[in-house]
């Protein structure tokens, strides 16, 4: 990825539209990722975990479909990944599409939503945690402080439970799914350099969609008992959270540059708590609260050795 190097930001200059475009993008990615908490845990009665995923998947590709086809059939077609390229993409497919939203979903049936965001936001102290293992980047101190606070503040939402939510399964639950989010993104790294961001996403959601196809069944049948309101809010998940703001986020991505788009995404459980209190009347226990703030000092700690 590359950060655009147009305009100055100083005073007196004008900064360009495009450069103001990226930060809107952000704020609309943030905010339709925080909303997709509150939207699988508020049709979670209606549709079981593999069959939303399968939904909302299959919703995504048939609206990237309407970009990518034609584009690959104009002059400006993009040659489809091949080799190793290609086994990354899919294994980002078959990891962050496909087993993270099962993973999620699941886990939403035992916690709140805002819960939920925030231990998926433990994600960017996985990604280090495996790059130190299986790349060879270590255990500075930095990690092994912020790895210890975030296993503090997982420990205290897990014990933050008010009996009719946020037990230990749906904890671990929310906890794989970090871990599968963490997989899925260290995949799909390498091959952001060479593969557009609408072809790996478009990519991605296919993959994802042929990976819960063992859920069709699930879902023709919850679809033909679900009230209007579900089935709306799985079209919502396709193709807004998932759709919309993975393209937005790489449109956003190549011109502000990854630091600072990443962090943006500390906004999300804010956001999450905020509208599931808004949407569900439902907030994190005190514990749970305290225990999310903790994961997310423990996930600033382990960036402080990039700066």
């Amino acid at each position: 990825m590359t950060t655009s190097t147009t305009g100055t930001g100083q005073p007196g200059t004008t900064v360009p539209a495009g450069r103001d475009l990226s930060f809107a993008a952000l704020g609309v990615t943030v905010l339709l990722w925080a909303s997709a908490f509150v939207g699988i845990r508020a049709i979670g009665e209606s549709y079981s975990p593999g069959a939303l995923s399968l939904g909302r998947l299959a919703v995504a590709a048939i609206a990237l479909s309407v970009l990518f086809v034609p584009r690959q059939l104009s002059a400006r077609r993009e040659r489809l990944p091949r080799g190793r390229t290609a086994w990354l993409i899919a294994g980002y497919g078959v990891l962050w599409f496909g087993a993270y939203n099962v993973a999620l979903n699941a886990g939403e049936q035992h916690v709140d939503a805002g819960t939920a965001a925030m231990l998926v936001q433990l994600g960017p102290i996985l990604i280090a945690v495996i790059a130190g293992l299986f790349l060879g980047e270590g255990f500075p101190k930095t990690l092994v402080i912020g790895l210890a606070i975030g296993f503090a503040g997982v420990t205290l939402i897990a014990l933050g439970g008010d009996g009719s939510r946020n037990d230990l399964v749906g904890v671990v639950l929310c906890v794989l799914a970090a871990v599968l989010y963490a997989a899925g993104v260290l995949l799909q790294k390498p091959v952001m350099g060479t593969v557009s961001p609408l072809t790996v996403t478009w990519l991605g959601c296919v993959i994802g969609v042929v990976t819960c196809l063992p859920f069709v069944g699930q879902l023709v049948e919850e679809t033909a008992d679900a009230p209007t309101s579900a089935i709306l809010g799985v079209v919502y998940l396709g193709l807004f959270p998932t759709a919309l703001a993975f393209t937005v986020w790489a449109y956003a991505l190549r011109r502000v540059g990854a630091g600072p788009a990443s962090a943006t995404t500390y906004l999300v459980p804010a956001i999450a708590i905020g509208l599931s209190w808004l949407f569900l009347a439902e907030v994190p226990t005190l514990l749970g609260f305290a225990g999310g703030v903790l994961c997310l000092v423990g996930v600033a700690v382990t960036r402080l050795r990039r700066r």
